[in-house]
C-alpha cells in the first residue's frame, strides 16, 4: 500500500496503458482474418503509422537503458552511434522501403526468408531455412536484452525481485501480441512512439537540469577524472566504436522487425510520408538519450554496470520528481513493448511459415503462429533470468549477425539484377564464420569484427553473382 500511495500516478498510467493495449489487441484480432492480415496488416497501412512503428520498434530499452547509459563509459564519442542511427533510418526508407514494398507485394512474400526464396529462385529451401534459423537466433538474443532492460527497470521502480519483473513483462507483451497480430502491434506502436518521444525529451531535460545545465559539459571536459571522455578514444579505440555504431545501425537496413514494416505500406505515397516521420522521431529520441550517460558522471559515482544508470536516476527524487519518474517508467515500458511485440511477431511468423509450413502445412496458420509467440516469449524470458551479457553487447551482436547475413542479399538483391541462392548462402556462411572467428581470435581491440565479416560477406556475394546468370529473368517494376 505504501508504494501505491507514493506512485499512484504510475499505477493509473499503467492501468490506462494496459487497457489501450488490450483494446488494440481486440481490434487486431478482428482484423486478422487471414495470414496476410496477421503478418503484415493486409498491406494496407499508411505512412504515418508505419513511420511511427518503425522508430518505436527500434528505440527500445536498448536506447533508453543500454545506449543512454553507455555514454557514462564511452563519453562524447558515443554520440557517433546516435548520428549513425538517424542516417541509416533515412537510408533504410530511401534504399530499401520502395523496392521491398513492391517486390514483396508482387511475390506475396510475408517474411524475409519467404522473400529471399522468391528473389533468388523459387524452391531453394536451404536458403530459406538458413535465413529462418539466423532470424530466430538473432531474435532470441534481442528479446533477452529487452527482457533484461525491462526487468532492471521494474526491479528498481516496483521494488520487486528481478525474476518477478521479467515475468510481469512477459505476461503483458505475450497477451496483446499473440491476440492482435501486426495490426495490434502497429496501432500500439503509435501510442508507444508518442510516449517514447515525450519520455526521451523529459529524461534529457531533467538530467541536464540536475547536472547543472549546459555548463556541465565543459565542466566535465575540464575535470581531471572525466577529461578523457571528450577524447576520440574515450572508453574504447575510436575505430572499435565505429564498428559498434555500424553494426548497431546497419540492422535498420536489414533487421526483419524493421523491414517487415515496409511490407505493410499500401502505396508509394506512404513511403514518402513514412520517411519523414521515422527520421524525425528517431532523431528526437536518440539525440536526447545518448548524452544522458555522460551527464550522469556529475550525478553518479563508481558505476560498473551502465545498464543501471537510467533506472538509478529515475529512482532518484533529487533528479526526477515522483510524478515525472512515474511517467518515465510507463514511457520506458512502452519502449520495451514496442520492440518486443515486433520481434515476437517476426520470430513466430518465421518459425511457422518458413520452418513448420515448408515441412508440414497446417490447417490453422494464424493459431499456430499465436502459439509460437507464446512459446518464443517464454523461452526468451527464461534465458533473461541469467542473461549472457549487457544490453548493448547482446543487441550489437544480434545486429552484427543480421548485417553480415542479409546486407548483400537485401541491398544488392533489390538494386542489382544478378545474384543467386547459392551465392547468398555462401555470403551468409562466410560472413558469420569470419564474425565468430574474429571475435575469438581477431584483434578486436583494434578492428571491430563487423568490418571484416561484412567485407567477406559482400565479396562472396558479388563474386558468385558475377559468375552466375540472373536468378530471375526480370525483377518486377
Amino acid at each position: 500500500m505504501a508504494w501505491f500511495g507514493e506512485h499512484w500516478f504510475a499505477a493509473v498510467l499503467l492501468v490506462a496503458y494496459s487497457a489501450v493495449l488490450l483494446h488494440h489487441a481486440r481490434i487486431g484480432a478482428r482484423s486478422s482474418g487471414s495470414v496476410t492480415d496477421f503478418y503484415v496488416g493486409g498491406r494496407s497501412l499508411g505512412g504515418f503509422v508505419v513511420g511511427v512503428s518503425f522508430f518505436a520498434t527500434f528505440a527500445s530499452t536498448n536506447s533508453y537503458i543500454g545506449h543512454a547509459g553507455k555514454g557514462y563509459e564511452y563519453g562524447l564519442p558515443w554520440m557517433v552511434m546516435a548520428v549513425f542511427i538517424v542516417l541509416f533510418t533515412w537510408l533504410s526508407w530511401s534504399l530499401v522501403a520502395p523496392k521491398l514494398r513492391h517486390f514483396t507485394s508482387h511475390w506475396d512474400a510475408l517474411t524475409l526468408p519467404d522473400y529471399l526464396e522468391s528473389r533468388f529462385g523459387g524452391g531453394n529451401r536451404t536458403l530459406r531455412t538458413t535465413a529462418a534459423v539466423v532470424i530466430l537466433l538473432s531474435s532470441l538474443l534481442y528479446l533477452v536484452a529487452i527482457f533484461k532492460g525491462a526487468g532492471n527497470l521494474f526491479e528498481y521502480f516496483l521494488t520487486i525481485p528481478y525474476e518477478g519483473a521479467v515475468a510481469l513483462t512477459l505476461v503483458i507483451v505475450m497477451l496483446y501480441t499473440s491476440i492482435g497480430g501486426f495490426v495490434s502491434v502497429v496501432r500500439t506502436d503509435v501510442v508507444q512512439g508518442i510516449l517514447m518521444v515525450l519520455g526521451s525529451t523529459t529524461i534529457f531535460f531533467f538530467v541536464l537540469k540536475a547536472a547543472g545545465g549546459m555548463g556541465a559539459f565543459p565542466a566535465l571536459a575540464d575535470a581531471p577524472d572525466t577529461a578523457h571522455l571528450f577524447t576520440l578514444s574515450a572508453g574504447i579505440p575510436f575505430v572499435v566504436l565505429l564498428g559498434i555504431a555500424l553494426s548497431g545501425s546497419l540492422k535498420l537496413l536489414v533487421d526483419p522487425r524493421q523491414v517487415s514494416r515496409f511490407y505493410a505500406l499500401r502505396d508509394e505515397r506512404s513511403v514518402r510520408v513514412g520517411i519523414w516521420v521515422a527520421v524525425i522521431g528517431i532523431a528526437l529520441i536518440q539525440l536526447c538519450l545518448f548524452p544522458v550517460g555522460l551527464l550522469a558522471r556529475t550525478l553518479l559515482d563508481g558505476v560498473t554496470d551502465t545498464d543501471l544508470v537510467i533506472p538509478t536516476l529515475v529512482n532518484d527524487p533529487g533528479v526526477f520528481p515522483v510524478w515525472v519518474a512515474d511517467f518515465l517508467v510507463v514511457a520506458m515500458v512502452a519502449a520495451a513493448m514496442s520492440s518486443m511485440d515486433s520481434v515476437l511477431l517476426v520470430a513466430a511468423s518465421v518459425l511457422h511459415r518458413d520452418l513448420v509450413e515448408t515441412v508440414h502445412p497446417t490447417a490453422h496458420p494464424v493459431t499456430w503462429t499465436r502459439i509460437g509467440v507464446v512459446g518464443f516469449s517464454v523461452l526468451a524470458a527464461l534465458i533473461a533470468l541469467e542473461p549472457p551479457g549487457g544490453i548493448v553487447e547482446i543487441t550489437i551482436f544480434s545486429g552484427s549477425l543480421y548485417a553480415v547475413c542479409f546486407f548483400p542479399a537485401i541491398l544488392f538483391g533489390l538494386h542489382w539484377q544478378r545474384g543467386s541462392a547459392n551465392g547468398t548462402l555462401l555470403s551468409m556462411i562466410g560472413g558469420v564464420s569470419v564474425l565468430l572467428a574474429w571475435m575469438v581470435y581477431g584483434p578486436r581491440d583494434t578492428v571491430h569484427e563487423v568490418f571484416p565479416a561484412l567485407a567477406v560477406s559482400c565479396l562472396l556475394y558479388v563474386t558468385t553473382a558475377l559468375r552466375s546468370t540472373p536468378a530471375i529473368p526480370r525483377l518486377p517494376r
